[in-house]
């Protein structure tokens, strides 16, 4: 049976590892604190240390010292076996401890030592915060708190360390699998469009030359699957559409808003189909400017899809507060049910399948938390349209 001892040595050098410190390049935030430490302290010695499985090595140091000493240094081992409390030796020579067993330095004996252990959260002795000097001292209840406090400081250091190494490995996975999603993108809009396309063709050809030959049953499968296809076609597109807007690198301009959606509406044949009124709209913003035409296109989409009337009333207004950007967007559609505001938004998520694929609102709503905004639908009133109301930063320069 292994000693508790031996197991909790070996627990916390598991535990150093996740710091990833050892051997690391000295460091000015850790150097910093051996010098304040020392200044505070009035030695003329301090480190940083932290022990692993056969040395103590010196992550920061206030003189010259070797950067490793055997693992088990007489003053420090009685540190680390008294984890949160402060280790004090005012005069070696006079401890019946040390006298016979000092640590000397430049020919001179180490007489007076400070240190307090370096301990996790989950209670293990990661190395010591240690001051020395070559004659005898004592410390105040002030220099003692700051030392505590200097320790607290360097396992902050520490934690700190800890969690960018996390970030630098969840971002390294990140990276992988939005690499894996533009392969997918890729392969979807060339091993899929394809066929789809093909099947479209065939089925344009049955409905042109063959609707005569074929009774109303067949008809209507033709129909079906003309309409089933076009749905694939729109959701593939979406997808790729998805992809880009989340994925893409974000360039910012100045753009004249107003300018930017009617340019939206004549590009996509959207004239005939509605109408616009801007309240305010007609400045330049420094924003996504590809970012915006994706947004808008969107919306300006969705509110003729699941529009009712002859023609889509459209209102769009535009105001700064002190921080952001408001956009106002109105149609005089069907509405969206209060119970639905939060579906919406969700990749797939469709309350009309024969109308949409559920990827539009939800590449707008990618889009905006890309650009640090924000959208929300407002309370509906009387089953009269959907009101939108979206928040961006305002940019300088």
């Amino acid at each position: 049976m292994i000693p508790n001892h031996i197991n909790k040595e070996k627990k916390a050098i598991k535990a150093l590892s996740r710091y990833d410190i050892l051997d690391t390049i000295s460091e000015n935030e850790y150097n910093e604190i051996t010098k304040i430490a020392s200044e505070i302290c009035r030695t003329t010695m301090a480190f940083v240390s932290v022990i692993d499985s056969s040395r103590k090595w010196f992550k920061s140091h206030r003189v010259s010292l070797l950067s490793e000493t055997p693992q088990m240094q007489v003053f420090c081992k009685h540190t680390t076996n008294t984890p949160g409390e402060l280790f004090i030796v005012c005069d070696a020579t006079k401890d019946e401890r040390f006298k016979d067993n000092l640590l000397t330095f430049n020919n001179e004996d180490i007489i007076f030592y400070a240190g307090i252990s370096l301990t996790t959260n989950d209670g293990y002795t990661l190395g010591t915060l240690c001051v020395l000097d070559t004659k005898p001292r004592e410390l105040t209840r002030g220099q003692q708190e700051c030392l505590e406090a200097l320790a607290h400081q360097v396992m902050g250091l520490l934690a700190l360390r800890s969690v960018n190494k996390s970030l630098l490995v969840a971002n390294d996975e990140i990276s992988r699998l939005n690499t894996q999603l533009k392969e997918f993108a890729y392969r979807l809009s060339h091993d899929l469009k394809t066929p789809v396309r093909g099947v479209k063709s065939i089925a344009e050809i049955l409905k042109e030359d063959y609707s005569k030959v074929l009774d109303d049953q067949g008809n209507y499968y033709v129909e079906l699957i003309s309409s089933r296809v076009d749905f694939l076609d729109s959701l593939i597109n979406g997808m790729l559409n998805f992809n880009t807007a989340t994925n893409d690198k974000i360039r910012y301009e100045d753009f004249n808003f107003k300018k930017l959606i009617q340019l939206i509406t004549e590009k996509n044949n959207f004239d005939s189909l509605i109408e616009i009124d801007f309240v305010n709209c007609d400045l330049s913003i420094k924003q996504s400017k590809v970012g915006f035409l994706q947004i808008f296109q969107n919306l300006l989409s969705n509110s003729i899809k699941f529009s009712d009337k002859e023609k889509c009333l459209i209102a769009i207004s535009f105001q700064n507060t002190s921080k952001f950007h408001e956009i106002i967007f109105k149609d005089n559609g069907t509405g969206i049910p209060d119970k639905y505001h939060k579906k919406i938004f969700k990749l797939f998520e469709t309350l009309n399948e024969k109308k949409g694929n559920g990827i539009g609102l939800s590449t707008v709503q990618s889009i905006i938390h890309r650009l640090g905004g924000e959208i929300e639908i407002e309370k509906n009133i009387k089953d009269v349209g959907a009101t939108f109301t979206l928040t961006f930063p305002i940019l300088n320069g």
